[in-house]
């Protein structure tokens, strides 16, 4: 593919213009699963689960006569289409589901889907967004033996330079989320997934907000970076043509202060598999005797335990972040065998 952009830049500008510019990887309507393999994409139960939380977040509410559920980075749509399906028709017929998503609308998706390229001003009910924050541009800096330096990238091959000094704004957030020790240590900034998601839980005006990401926490940041490039199901060189998705983990721990500072009230960071169990998702295999009683039974048991396994494998799926932030309600009790005391 011929390159969308040229000229050494920043990682966040090549980033940017090689994921949502006019001719980049989402900005034409590429679909994550043709990539990589999603939550959503692996199993149906995880919209079931998700929907699950969506009932639970209606009851604290009080039911309200409109209730809103946002799929922000919604890709295809499908996580909507199936949480839709999911819930019972009384609480389908007061839903408001909108997918945000720059992507063209795909046609086959329901027509009460609100597609949208933008959050909405307000939201009152339940935000989600699944593997959202990896992919907001952010700048990359690494410890040179003359000091911290931020990264340049040609955008066409990849290959990088030592640039400039950070801003005051990178050394600020350095200093306390991802301190550099030494030459060759490398860093992701993570303010702007900070302000991302600051701005989804700044719309809501009572409900729940959930990121679910590949995460990592101040005590066990990696210590060269995280960028990769998705293509074809393979991962690739990250390089920000505009021929691969291009993404990095997300600092969640610094995204719950963000959170915090703007509005929520109570807060939960645990992990897909425990979030996902809590939620119902066991991954029990079904007891045999169930195979001679109703044999089609057990084999749709033995499907669905396949499934949560691979939800809620902590070498996989499993082991992303779930980063639950409350606004005018507490965390959902079905959510609760998660909290650590």
């Amino acid at each position: 593919m011929e390159s969308v952009i040229s000229g050494w830049l920043t990682w966040r500008t090549a980033m940017e213009r090689a994921l949502y510019g006019e001719e980049g990887f989402y900005r034409r309507g590429e679909r994550p699963a043709e990539h990589f393999r999603t939550s959503v994409h692996a199993s149906p139960r995880f919209a079931a689960a998700i929907a699950r939380l969506l009932i639970e977040v209606d009851a604290l509410l009080g039911r309200p006569g409109r209730l809103d559920v946002v799929d922000i980075g919604a890709g295809s749509g499908r996580l909507l289409s199936s949480v839709l399906a999911d819930v019972p028709p009384e609480l389908a017929s007061r839903l408001v589901p909108t997918a945000v998503e720059i992507a063209p609308r795909p046609a086959e998706i329901p027509s009460q889907i609100i597609w949208r390229p933008d959050l909405p001003g307000r939201i009152t009910g339940l935000a989600v967004a699944n593997e959202w924050l990896d992919n907001v541009p952010l700048d990359v800096v690494e410890r040179t033996p003359d000091g911290v330096r931020t990264v340049l990238v040609e955008p066409s091959t990849g290959t990088e330079r030592p640039g400039p000094a950070p801003t005051d704004e990178d050394r600020d957030w350095l200093e306390r989320w991802w301190p550099l020790r030494e030459p060759g240590d490398r860093a992701e900034i993570g303010h702007p997934r900070c302000a991302a998601w600051a701005s989804v839980v700044g719309r809501m005006s009572c409900g729940l907000a959930l990121a679910v990401d590949y995460s990592h926490s101040r005590e066990a940041r990696p210590v060269y970076g995280t960028l990769t490039g998705y293509r074809d199901g393979a991962t690739v060189p990250a390089v920000p043509d505009g021929s691969c998705d291009v993404t990095a983990h997300v600092a969640l721990d610094a995204c719950r202060v963000a959170g915090e500072r703007a509005g929520a009230t109570s807060t939960l960071l645990t992990t897909q598999r425990d979030a996902l169990r809590a939620l119902g998702l066991s991954g029990s295999r079904p007891p045999l005797d169930l195979a001679h009683r109703d044999p089609g039974a057990y084999l749709a048991a033995l499907c669905h335990a396949g499934e949560d396994a691979e939800l809620t494998d902590p070498s996989g799926l499993g082991g992303f972040g779930w980063l639950t932030q409350t606004v005018g309600i507490p965390i959902p009790a079905a959510l609760k065998p998660c909290q650590r005391a």
